[in-house]
């Protein structure tokens, strides 16, 4: 399960974008799910992101996200109803006091959440840390290698772990066996592994960057990301969604009162005309990935 956070190429049309125009649909996704706080809005921006999910073939790596964030979406229901006590539509729950103010309200920040770990989901496994070192490298390339390794790190540290405790595992060690302090005495021959593991990684990886003279004089770069039809088509329909988001937002109409009493869920043709746009706007990549797959003709014009 840990490999799922490793990033892997599928040959999928999301990932043969170019890395600017996937930074800019998946920072759309992103700015859209804190902007809003309509229900519909964010649930509209969670299916979206759940069909990005289906068209990439991430649904194992979404499983991963998708076990933790619904642990962390029921606790945040749960307290808020217990906790915010503000709300004028009080339930019949016996001595507690809950109001449906406060469920919905959470019930709301936890669809938001979900969207914007969906989101994450979909940035480790869409972009490759290669060409996302290799396109900021160009304002800062040092702070560039070092969020690059930052972000491999823990990864690999975990890919690590895994193989070593397999590795002791095939040895006779038994994890389940024995007293707590037997167990914390075999894993912290795990920590010992992974220390030494690191270490040696880190000593590669400055031994590669001394023989390619990094830092030594200006930049070569022997690969350079093609732009073509389907990058101009994305970021097109990117851009027109943070348009209509953005008018949506001055409207009022991706806004919602919760408190004390909540806002009717539906107020009228033009906010739902606006979200249907913004989805539109926002599938319009996933429709060419799946056009993509099945036409053969439409994959040699874009």
């Amino acid at each position: 399960m840990l490999d799922r956070l490793l990033y892997e190429d599928k040959g999928v049309f999301l990932q043969s974008l170019h890395t600017v125009v996937t930074l800019a649909y998946l920072t759309v996704l992103f700015v859209l799910a804190l902007l809003f706080s309509h229900p519909l809005y964010l649930s509209g921006m969670l299916i979206i992101s759940i069909l990005a999910v289906l068209a990439a073939q991430m649904v194992d790596k979404w499983e991963a996200y998708l076990k933790m964030g619904l642990g962390m979406a029921i606790l945040i229901v749960g307290v808020n109803a217990l906790v915010f006590r503000t709300g004028k539509t009080v339930l019949g729950l016996g001595w507690i006091r809950v109001s449906l103010e406060a469920i919905c309200y959470g019930a709301a920040m936890a669809i938001r959440l979900l969207g914007i770990m969906t989101v994450f989901c979909l940035f480790n496994g869409l972009i490759r840390p290669d060409k996302l070192l290799r396109l900021f490298s160009r304002l800062a390339f040092k702070s560039a290698l070092v969020v690059s390794l930052a972000t491999r790190m823990f990864p690999l540290a975990a890919r690590d772990l895994l193989k070593a405790r397999e590795m002791l595992q095939m040895r006779g060690v038994d994890y389940a066996g024995g007293s707590w302090t037997e167990r914390l005495k075999k894993y912290s021959w795990l920590l010992d592994i992974l220390l030494l593991s690191s270490l040696e990684g880190a000593w590669q990886v400055a031994e590669a960057m001394e023989a390619r003279a990094f830092g030594t004089g200006p930049r070569s770069c022997y690969h350079t990301e093609l732009v073509r039809p389907r990058d101009f088509l994305c970021l097109a329909a990117s851009l027109a969604a943070l348009g209509l988001a953005l008018y949506a937002k001055v409207k009022g109409y991706g806004d919602f009162n919760y408190y004390p009493q909540l806002d009717p869920l539906l107020t009228g043709g033009s906010a739902m005309t606006l979200l249907a746009l913004i989805m539109t706007s926002l599938a319009w990549p996933i429709l060419l990935s799946w056009g993509w797959q099945l036409c053969p003709y439409l994959r040699s014009k874009i």
